[in-house]
């Protein structure tokens, strides 16, 4: 496993996990007995299973297959727009939003659908927005070896659109740029170009 994956846990057993479903339902100030939340704790024991299935995935196995045979091409690869569904580590509310990812190829590439892959095994954790946007791009890193790695996170944030300041509409923006990303303002342009750069269309 990756040293990115948390570390191992004992898991409790799914019947203590309704139960401690049942007793937030009955915290809250409902019935968890009543017809409509009687069979609640298992359809949010199914749903957790869903929700956080990246703990039981390893992302850098998504990028073990490149290919080489890519006629020198070394130029940049971008995949835009892949949907971000996450939770927030502190208050289990969802984050949702839009990952972009670029590398620039150093002799091999990998099937674009694994890039998404790897996005989605570390989204499906409990986490926070800088943590996840770091993760992504550690891995593509380390796994191609590339000469830069790019990764741009647009994210709306539950626990502050639905509780707290009651914000809806705003987007956190992160980005993690490493290499060529980093090293070269053409490079990093360029990319940002090619994902509509965030920072401007959400100054404008």
């Amino acid at each position: 496993m990756s040293e990115d994956n948390p570390i191992k846990i004992t898991t409790p057993a799914r019947r203590e996990a309704e139960a401690a479903v049942r007793t937030l339902l009955q915290w809250a100030g409902d019935d968890p007995n009543r017809e409509g939340l009687v069979d609640t704790p298992a359809r949010v024991a199914r749903a957790f299973e869903q929700w956080f299935a990246g703990y039981r995935e390893d992302p850098l196995e998504f990028l073990e297959r490149t290919f080489e045979e890519v006629e020198g091409y070394d130029e940049m690869v971008v995949l835009r727009d892949i949907r971000l569904e996450s939770y927030c580590e502190h208050h289990l509310a969802p984050i949702l939003g839009k990952i972009h990812i670029g590398y620039m190829p150093d002799k091999r590439v990998v099937g674009i659908s694994k890039l998404a892959r790897v996005a989605d095994a570390y989204s499906k954790r409990l986490q926070i927005q800088e943590k996840l946007t770091a993760q992504i791009a550690n891995c593509i890193d380390d796994a191609l070896q590339p000469k830069g790695v790019a990764v741009v996170i647009e994210a709306e944030h539950q626990c502050m659109t639905t509780r707290g300041v009651h914000k809806p509409g705003v987007l956190m923006v992160t980005s993690s740029m490493i290499g060529a990303f980093r090293q070269g303002s053409d490079t990093r342009r360029e990319f940002l170009s090619f994902i509509g750069n965030p920072a401007s269309r959400n100054n404008s």
